[in-house]
């Protein structure tokens, strides 16, 4: 089950409330400083605006690369550690605008953690560290580390073990099991 803290609303959808829930100015500097990020070449750059201008904690190293879709509302609800992957296109939600409710939840993602291209991850998941995300894969609850998950609805592929197992002859992946 996902994290979240949940918040009824009555009369009309949770969306159609959104600016009782966030003030429009912060999501307006949010979208602005997410837009720039998404097309802007320099990691480091990226990292400096997600830290400085969206309170975001992201981890040294990390990269997040082209296109990634940051929570344009909540972007201060993710943390990223350090030396991870986000893939292109990825998107990263902290809220969810329901009929009868808003939810908020925390997004946690370890360090060294590979997210494959276009992959969703919603509100209120930990993805642990040395985790790898599948391209395409929707991210509804938490990742143990050391997992590789992929899938809608996400499974888990290969656990830890199992993946150190496959791997203790690689010259690359065996060498860091060791």
């Amino acid at each position: 089950m996902r994290k979240t803290t949940r918040y009824p609303v009555e009369g009309a959808n949770s969306l159609w409330h959104v600016y009782k829930t966030v003030p429009f100015w912060k999501v307006v500097k949010n979208f602005i400083v997410i837009q720039l990020a998404r097309y802007t070449p320099f990691l480091g750059m990226k990292n400096w605006l997600y830290r400085t201008f969206l309170r975001m904690k992201v981890g040294e190293e990390t990269s997040f690369a082209l296109m990634v879709m940051l929570d344009v509302m909540f972007p201060e609800k993710i943390s990223v550690g350090r030396n991870t992957v986000i893939g292109y296109n990825t998107t990263i939600l902290a809220h969810e605008y329901l009929i009868k409710e808003y939810r908020l939840g925390e997004v946690h993602i370890g360090s060294e953690v590979m997210i494959g291209a276009n992959s969703t991850i919603l509100p209120g998941v930990t993805i642990g560290d040395g985790a790898f995300v599948s391209a395409g894969t929707l991210v509804h609850k938490d990742v143990p580390a050391g997992a590789f998950v992929g899938g809608n609805p996400m499974k888990v592929i290969y656990t830890k073990d199992e993946l150190a197992e496959r791997w203790a002859d690689d010259p690359i992946y065996g060498e860091q099991q060791k």
